[in-house]
């Protein structure tokens, strides 16, 4: 395993920022993905971190992600909408459609979207939390192109599509669950060959569907709870890609690309991670609940406190120290990486330089 590099986080997401307005990306816009890679670094989510960062560049350059959509509602009402996101970089089209849908969750009560061609948005705890920081329920929800096996496959069919949900308290801060429906994120695999480390047995398997514990040999990842995650990942794609009109399983499995932008010659970049295509098209949904228009939010949030503390003071399981509920390890980390740095590894410090000559940015102290 090689060393790692603590680097503070308002340089890094500087530097990141950076990165995507060389790339082509408005300020505002490059400042939006920068809050999410950085966002997710600081909760130890590192799969979701800056080492996405030479992956979306490419794919800029490839005009597979676009820096400047033209990003538009196609369908409103009082509760819904409709959004073509024009193959827009994730972060930027999906705080949008959440500040939207808390808009109409004020109103009517709850506030739900529907986002089309859209691209990789990062860990989806950060727009969840968007609406557990106003007061109400936030859900975010998103398919791609096969990656996963169904369960008793061994070739792709479904996506490891994720899920996050937040909800506010009062004492302590909001619940968060961001998990995906394989037994780890495709991420995790990046990360391990970033550290040079293997993977455990029931991660992925290769390209001949046999385990792996190679991450630079995988190419499928296997649902978490077997039937659980693959049915889970195939009905989050009946509920946004279909109903949205922009099927992604059935056109793969038929053998057939899902249409993406032609690939631009500005780049001579070769970044090419196992396991993933250039092309990524997704839809996801975005909702926000407002809590208040079912129960007195403050009562709400007390109930929330109430329940963490008393699973919190459950008997401990053997070999268990403490009982965590969701987002409280990621909270922890983000604390600790806030006051003494996000750890690099080696991999990601290469790959970074590398974007760093390509734009000719300075790296941030200690890279």
């Amino acid at each position: 395993m090689g060393h790692e590099v603590r680097v503070l986080s308002k340089p890094l997401s500087d530097f990141a920022k950076e990165v995507f307005v060389q790339a082509g990306m408005p300020p505002e816009d490059a400042q939006a993905e920068a809050d999410v890679l950085i966002w997710a670094n600081l909760r130890g989510v590192d799969s979701h971190g800056v080492l996405r960062i030479p992956w979306y560049v490419e794919n800029i350059d490839k005009g597979v992600m676009n820096p400047k959509p033209n990003i538009r509602v196609e369908k409103e009402t009082y509760a819904t909408l409709l959004i073509d996101a024009d193959s827009a970089l994730g972060a930027v089209v999906t705080t949008f459609a959440m500040n939207r849908v808390m808009e109409k969750a004020k109103k009517m009560g709850i506030g739900w979207a529907l986002i089309r061609n859209l691209t990789h948005q990062g860990a989806l705890g950060y727009y969840s939390l968007m609406a557990a920081k106003k007061g109400m329920a936030g859900i975010t929800f998103v398919c791609s192109s096969p990656n996963m096996v169904p369960y008793g496959a061994k070739a792709t069919g479904v996506s490891n599509n994720p899920i996050a949900i937040s909800v506010p308290a009062r004492r302590h801060r909001p619940l968060i669950l961001d998990m995906a429906t394989s037994v780890v994120a495709g991420g995790k695999l990046w990360l391990a060959m970033d550290k040079g480390v293997s993977i455990p047995e029931g991660w992925a398997l290769n390209n001949d569907g046999s385990p792996t514990t190679d991450p630079r040999q995988y190419n499928m990842l296997l649902p978490v709870g077997g039937p659980k995650g693959s049915g889970l990942s195939i009905m989050f794609e009946c509920l946004s890609s279909i109903m949205a009109g922009n099927p992604l399983l059935e056109p793969s499995l038929l053998g057939k690309e899902v249409e993406a932008k032609a690939e631009s010659k500005r780049s001579e970049v070769k970044w090419v991670r196992p396991g993933f295509v250039a092309r990524h098209i997704q839809n996801s949904v975005v909702a926000a609940i407002n809590i208040s228009n079912f129960t007195d939010i403050e009562s709400y949030k007390e109930h929330i406190d109430n329940l963490i503390d008393l699973i919190k003071a459950l008997p401990k399981a053997e070999g268990f120290k403490e009982i965590f509920v969701p987002g409280e390890p990621e909270y922890r980390t983000f604390d600790e990486r806030s006051r003494d740095g996000i750890p690099l590894p080696e991999g990601t410090v290469d790959n970074l330089r590398s974007i760093a000559k390509k734009f000719s940015i300075e790296l941030p102290s200690g890279l």
